[in-house]
């Protein structure tokens, strides 16, 4: 697909000063507030296991991951894996980010609708974003519209992933809210610090949501060309 400029206008521009303010934001308050130590002096990882057996959820494995802010729960084999810093740490910021992952594990113990609706999309989602691209790019180089539709409806696949994405992200992050004080984690204002984290981090899977979409968008104007040109 050659270069266009409406790509760089409507997608590309506003997808990198979306998601770099985003990726900022997170990182200049998850180290704001990972400075902050909380008064009970729990890890993130003690945090997200109490926060769990409050709730009545024991069947959860709570263990260490690489990287930086790659906290994850993964509903296949109910693991709750912890960044070292969030893991060991015991900063606001870790036990947030450890509560809120804690949250999704909530969710799948409660059976929380949209997290199975993300779950079902996954695979396809994965099939979008990997082929979308190139069934687009032979519907244009073969003028054939439906094609190019075909290679919309794929793509619209990873948007509705996106989409799904925030009300389980929102959910998690509500439930580890009000788990932080329910539980006895931290008293009411380190909770509304912590949440600053979590708000944040929001932000990140609200950038991509809207980023996704206008990728969508610029998809459907192009293919809507081909049928263009033709009149």
């Amino acid at each position: 697909m050659v270069f266009d400029p409406m790509y760089l206008i409507l997608v590309l521009l506003p997808g990198l000063v979306l998601s770099g303010l985003a990726s900022l934001f997170v990182k200049y308050t998850f180290n704001k507030y990972s400075k902050v130590g909380c008064a009970n002096g729990m890890t993130g990882a003690q945090a997200a296991d109490a926060m769990l057996r409050a709730n009545g959820v024991y069947d959860v494995r709570i263990q260490r991951t690489s990287g930086f802010l790659t906290d994850h729960f993964n509903p296949s084999d109910n693991t709750l894996n912890l960044s070292a810093e969030v893991y060991d740490g015991r900063s606001l910021s870790s036990i947030g980010v450890a509560c809120h992952e804690a949250g999704h594990a909530l969710q799948k113990a409660t059976g929380y609708p949209w997290m199975g609706v993300r779950s079902t999309l996954v695979p396809v989602a994965n099939i979008g974003s990997n082929f979308s691209y190139y069934v687009i790019l032979a519907g244009l180089l073969f003028q054939a519209q439906t094609l190019a539709y075909v290679g919309c409806a794929l793509f619209g696949c990873a948007v509705a992933f996106s989409v799904v994405t925030l009300p389980v992200e929102w959910d998690a992050s509500a439930r580890a809210k009000r788990a932080m004080v329910d539980a006895g984690l931290l008293r009411t204002e380190e909770r509304d610090h912590a949440a600053t984290v979590l708000n944040a981090a929001f932000l990140t899977y609200i950038a991509s949501a809207v980023s996704s979409l206008l990728t969508l968008l610029y998809y459907i104007l192009r293919a809507r060309s081909i049928g263009s040109r033709r009149d």
